[in-house]
Parts: C-alpha cells; structure tokens; sequence
C-alpha cells in the first residue's frame, strides 16, 4: 500500500513518448511543475495534454511547450500564453478547446466509468455542429477541424453529447497526502487536480506535506487513494515555490493596482 517514490525522474520514468497525460491546475494554482519538470528532463515528445491550459510565465506546462515536447492539447483557455498561440495559429500544434465546465466533467466522467454524458453547453455552436479549428495549415487555412457531436432533445431541450476523457498518465499536486495516496488540495488548487487524477490510469501526485495514513480525518480527504497510485514527497523549498500570476496591489489613495 505505500505508493511513495524516492523521486520524480523514477515516478515518472515510464511516460513514453506520444503518451496522453491529465494535469492539475488552473493559471499557475495546484501545478506540479516538479513531476513536469522531470517529464522535459526526460525528453518525451509527442505528447497528448489534458489540461485547463498550457501553463503560464515560463512555468508549469509551458515549460514543456516552450521545447516542443507537446503534439496535441485539450483544453479550455489559452489566455496569455503567447507562445501556446503562436504554435497553434502556426499549426504546429492540435488544439481541441472545449468549455470548461464540460472539460471538468469529461474528467470526471472518465474516472467514473462513465462512457458519455449529454450537456447543454455548446448546443448552437461549433462545439455540437463542428467546423472548430483543431489545427491550422500555418497559412491562416484550417488543416483539421472538429466533427460534429450528436446532438438530442430531453424534455424540450437539446443537449450534445460529450465523450469521457482517459489518459495513460495523470499529474497532480496536493498539499498532504499519506502513503497510500489520499489527498487535500488547498484552497484554490482544488481545480482540476481532483478531476485530473480520477481520469489518469496511472496517477502521479507530488505533495506538499507528507503524512502517514490515519494522519488525514477521512471526512478531509478531497481525493482518495484508489485513484492515485505513485507519491513523491516534496521537499519544502519545493512545496514553498509558488508563482503568482497576477498579483493585485494596493496604493496611495485607495486604488488597485495589477503586476504581472
């Protein structure tokens, strides 16, 4: 039972090339750039990410994408990801992007063992009809695009419907986990870790405090161990090394202001 690991180069040392991975987080929030980093000092390529978005400031998944280890990306925010943008208008990159909510939910639902689901999101637009670009032919044409999905009426109103996501791989971060894997998320690193970890086949969970089992009342825990099977415990420089990407201030005269 006890999932922990001496490091993140073994916790992850079968990732493949052209493997499919899930990733936690959200901008730079509950980001487990020590298992991502490990993955580029690797040297994978090819990969299928699943992500809320392609990292952000250099960090995170960005990290990744900036050395062109990134083939395929579902996601649902390119945001201030500048060269994300770049690789995808340039089609040097597959990029499904679909609503958040439904993002969370195809997760979810992968890890249930659920097939399919029907939702509202997207019913009218190119999300259920098709035609979204999935990559560019880098000269402003459309070299790929996403197929239309069945769309059905329950009670007077349409729905379409969304397929599970599974990965090979998942990559998480937590702030406690035990040895056999249960996890607390903090705050707002409750994003899509959760959802993320349930979707891996193999999930891989770097934590920031590590405690033995019993140590977490189970009514705390946010994710349990049946869904994670490796641990790397963080060492605290690592666990204390969080980004903000957007850091609101406050000045003379009661005004705000945004560094970046």
């Amino acid at each position: 039972m006890d999932k922990v690991l001496a490091s993140a180069a073994e916790a992850v040392a079968d990732v493949h090339d052209g493997a499919s991975i899930a990733v936690g987080g959200f901008g730079l929030s509950g980001v487990p750039n020590v298992l991502i980093k490990a993955l580029h000092d690797r040297g994978v390529c090819g990969l299928n990410v699943v992500s809320n978005n392609c990292g952000a400031m250099d960090a995170g998944l960005a990290v990744l994408l900036a050395a062109g280890r990134i083939a395929r990306v579902t996601g649902s925010y390119i945001g201030a990801n500048k060269e994300f943008a770049r690789q995808y208008l340039a089609g040097e990159l597959e990029v499904e992007l679909i609503p958040q909510g439904t993002l969370a939910e195809r997760l979810r639902a992968g890890g249930c063992g659920i097939p399919a689901f029907y939702t509202p999101a997207g019913v009218g637009t190119q999300v259920a009809e098709g035609g979204l670009p999935w990559r560019y032919d880098g000269q402003g044409g459309v070299a790929l695009a996403s197929p239309a999905k069945e769309v059905r009426e329950f009670d007077g109103t349409e729905y379409v419907l969304e397929r599970a996501i599974r990965t090979d791989f998942a990559l998480v971060r937590a702030a406690r986990g035990d040895r056999h894997g249960n996890l607390v998320f903090a705050k707002s690193s409750r994003n899509f870790n959760p959802v993320a970890a349930m979707a891996g086949r193999v999930t891989i969970a770097e934590v920031e405090r590590l405690v033995e089992p019993g140590e977490i009342d189970p009514d705390a825990v946010h994710l349990p161990g049946i869904f994670v099977q490796r641990v790397i415990a963080l060492t605290p420089r690592q666990a204390a090394d969080k980004m903000i990407e957007q850091r609101t201030v406050s000045v003379p005269g009661g005004q705000r202001a945004v560094e970046h």
